[in-house]
């Protein structure tokens, strides 16, 4: 196996950075919605039952039929990867966004409210920082789910590492998808490991006690 001559021919380098922009475009869009999500279910508590069954109707269809159904939406390319991305990785971010909202001790909630803390100043100084260490923990897992479907988006002309793979497998070219897929498992193991040391470093500082 000529690992060299994979990564220039198939220009890893080049389609690494193509798969990190859209990894990071992706995640940072289902922090945000999932986060605000979270916020808003833990306003409307009554909407959360109904929020969370549907995400996980979402979560059961299969990567390449949501890619398929999003294309006459957005079309080929990144647009309908990272909006698949964004779908399948809401519902850990939004989920525990909420969970970790609404299961602070009351004795923290007591506390705050006896210092003159208003509702709005509990939530931003007192259940915010406590739910992030869960935050994190359905980030890790929207990194993972993110990973995979921005590797898939490939079959669909997206680009980054999905793109060397689809051709590894038209060329029979074993090589190029040993190379690429094993690439892929790395950069995903480097990704979940950052994730994991951000979950703890949090853990350690706002876990409860």
């Amino acid at each position: 196996m000529d690992i060299r001559w994979v990564w220039e021919s198939q220009n890893l380098a080049q389609r690494t950075l193509e798969h990190l922009r859209m990894f990071g475009i992706a995640l940072a869009l289902s922090v945000v919605i999932g986060v605000l999500l979270g916020l808003y279910l833990y306003r409307r508590p009554k909407l959360a039952p109904i929020a969370f069954n549907v995400l996980n109707i979402l979560e059961t269809v299969p990567t390449l039929a949501l890619l398929v159904l999003l294309l006459p939406l957005l079309g080929l390319g990144e647009k309908p990867t990272i909006a698949a991305s964004v779908i399948y990785s809401i519902l850990p971010i939004a989920r525990n966004t909420y969970t970790g909202l609404t299961s602070v001790e009351m004795s923290y909630i007591e506390v705050a409210k006896a210092i003159g803390l208003s509702e709005r100043e509990v939530l931003l100084k007192v259940r915010f920082p406590l739910a992030l260490p869960l935050i994190a923990a359905g980030v890790r897992i929207a990194v993972v789910f993110t990973m995979g479907v921005v590797t898939l988006g490939g079959l669909i002309a997206a680009g980054g590492l999905g793109a060397p793979i689809q051709t590894g497998i038209h060329l029979y070219d074993r090589d190029i998808i040993i190379v690429t897929g094993l690439w892929v498992g790395a950069l995903a193991l480097i990704l979940d490991g950052v994730a994991a040391l951000i979950e703890r470093y949090l853990r350690d500082r706002y876990g409860r006690r």
